[in-house]
């Protein structure tokens, strides 16, 4: 069925906007119509007929105005209407007029669509694979079969929320730090072009012989005036092409990966921040009852890292073999052995999933402490910097004046 957006006036004269399905754009206005809403525009959104991948391209042009917190608001709408009691196409109807952000009411409407033909919440859903990923999808199907889709769409919000409030906390630690390294060099750019070069040429007319600080001040000036360009042209080549090689390529993406595990400070963050993705991502999958190796594969694409994602595809070569699945993750030497113990207590016991919901707060927390930490060593340090930096710019700027008061007197 045809989806249209329409502008009208209500009853009281008061301009509205919004989207209905109808077979035709005339039925559309008799609907309205009896809706006491008078069209003053109305147009086609989507076309039925249209092909899949059509429909994908007009979806993903308005991905960037859909922010993940409103996925998440749209999902516990869902999961509510549906512990209520209603039936899925009156929960999807209602959910259309609860959403505020028409971008999204459109996709909704499109799912609602699809459901009406017949398709599974699911596959209707699986159209918009950038909106709604395949661990969504996954976890809706297994609501659907299992019949409990309010409490695994509960499970996805809880899931969202908890790796959008980590992101968050993370973030709001390091934006201070990230801000003092902007505003610091923008200040010592601004002094090296713009204020040295004219305390330079004071220095060249006098024909002072300066000391050695200065000329490497008046050098590293110089070079920032004159080859400024070049600078940024190299940056631009670095991001650029450095963006297109780990992208395109899988060794670019493997020497990427390694070098974010690796890197000194912030190498250890990463990987426990992968590793407790990996682990709560899992255990929420086996927790809603799909098979584990459907799960880790599954798993794979969301940990973002590819050597943890051949570390996981190769052990689940190994358990589709019959072993478990701690000894092959364990042959990595990836996973550390907190992971590996855990796992195969989990495994013995018969609470795997919740051995992986306890390793990911674990590792949820080591996060959180060590940012903080890091943060709270990381001011000081670029305070420091700054000063020594600007300290510098001004001794030697001072000494070759100092110098020349001496020979006055």
């Amino acid at each position: 069925m045809p989806v249209f957006e329409y502008k009208a006036l209500d009853s009281k004269g008061k301009r509205v906007k919004g989207i209905i399905d109808a077979d035709s754009s005339k039925v559309a206005r008799l609907k309205l119509r009896n809706e006491g809403v008078f069209l003053t525009e109305i147009w086609e959104e989507t076309r039925s007929e249209a092909p899949i991948s059509s429909r994908e391209l007009r979806v993903s042009r308005i991905l960037g105005r859909i922010r993940a917190q409103e996925i998440v608001i749209m999902t516990r709408q869902l999961a509510t209407l549906l512990g209520a009691g209603l039936p899925l196409m009156a929960s999807l109807t209602a959910l259309i007029d609860q959403v505020d952000n028409s971008s999204l009411k459109k996709v909704i409407t499109q799912v609602r669509e699809e459901v009406t033909k017949g398709n599974s919440l699911a596959d209707s859903m699986a159209y918009h694979p950038r909106i709604f990923p395949n661990l969504y999808v996954n976890m809706v199907k297994a609501g659907e079969t299992s019949g409990t889709l309010e409490t695994i769409l509960s499970r996805l919000a809880d899931f969202s929320e908890n790796q959008m409030r980590l992101r968050n906390r993370v973030l709001a630690a390091l934006v201070y730090p990230i801000l003092m390294v902007f505003v610091g060099g923008g200040v010592v750019i601004f002094l090296l072009t713009c204020v040295i070069p004219t305390i330079t040429e004071i220095f060249s007319e006098m024909q002072q012989t300066l000391p050695l600080p200065t000329i490497l001040l008046i050098s590293v000036s110089e070079f920032m005036k004159g080859f400024w360009w070049m600078i940024l042209l190299f940056l631009i080549f670095v991001l650029v092409g450095g963006n297109g090689y780990i992208r395109r390529t899988e060794s670019g993406r493997l020497l990427y990966d390694g070098f974010r595990l690796k890197v000194p400070l912030f190498g250890d963050i990463v990987k426990k921040t992968a590793l407790s993705r990996f682990s709560r991502t899992l255990g929420m999958l086996l927790k809603s009852g799909i098979p584990l190796l459907l799960a880790l594969d599954i798993v794979k694409s969301v940990v973002n890292n590819l050597i943890l994602s051949q570390a996981i595809e190769s052990a689940r070569e190994d358990v589709r073999e019959g072993e478990d699945i701690a000894a092959p993750l364990g042959r990595s030497k990836v996973f550390p052995p907190l992971v590996i113990h855990m796992i195969s207590a989990g495994e013995k016991s018969g609470e795997l999933e919740d051995m992986l919901l306890r390793v990911a707060d674990s590792y949820d927390n080591e996060v959180e402490t060590t940012v903080s930490a890091l943060t709270s060593v990381l001011e000081p340090v670029l305070i420091l910097l700054m000063g020594v930096v600007v300290g510098f710019i001004v001794l030697a700027t001072l000494m070759p004046i100092l110098e020349m008061n001496q020979i006055i007197r």
